[in-house]
C-alpha cells in the first residue's frame, strides 16, 4: 500500500507544480485553491507512504515522480522545449526511481 500512496503523492505533486503556473502568482482564486489542496494532499499521502518506506527512498521517489511528470506536462501543455538533453535527463531520473524501487 505504501507504494500506491507514494504514487498518488507524486501525481498530486505534479498537480500542484503545474497548478502554480495557473495561479498567476496566487492572484487567481480557483487555481490557487486547487493548488493548495493538491499540496496538502500530496504531503499527506507522502506521510502515509513514509510509515512503511525509508524516508530517503520515499522522498526521492516522490520528488522524482513530481519532476518527471512536471517536465512532461510542461512540454505537453505549456510548450516548453523537448530537447534531447532534457529528455535524457528525465530518463536518468526515471532510472533512479526504478533503481530505488528495486533496491527497497
Amino acid at each position: 500500500m505504501a507504494w500506491l500512496y507514494l504514487l498518488v503523492a507524486g501525481v498530486l505533486e505534479v498537480g500542484w507544480a503545474i497548478g502554480l503556473k495557473y495561479t498567476d502568482g496566487f492572484t487567481r482564486l480557483w487555481p490557487t485553491v486547487g493548488t493548495v489542496i493538491s499540496m496538502i494532499l500530496s504531503v499527506g499521502f507522502l506521510g502515509l507512504a513514509l510509515k512503511e518506506l525509508p524516508v530517503g527512498t520515499g522522498y526521492a521517489v516522490w520528488t522524482g515522480i513530481g519532476t518527471v511528470g512536471t517536465v512532461i506536462l510542461g512540454i505537453a501543455l505549456l510548450g516548453e522545449p523537448a530537447t534531447v538533453m532534457r529528455l535524457a535527463c528525465v530518463g536518468l531520473i526515471v532510472a533512479g526511481i526504478i533503481g530505488l524501487k528495486l533496491s527497497h
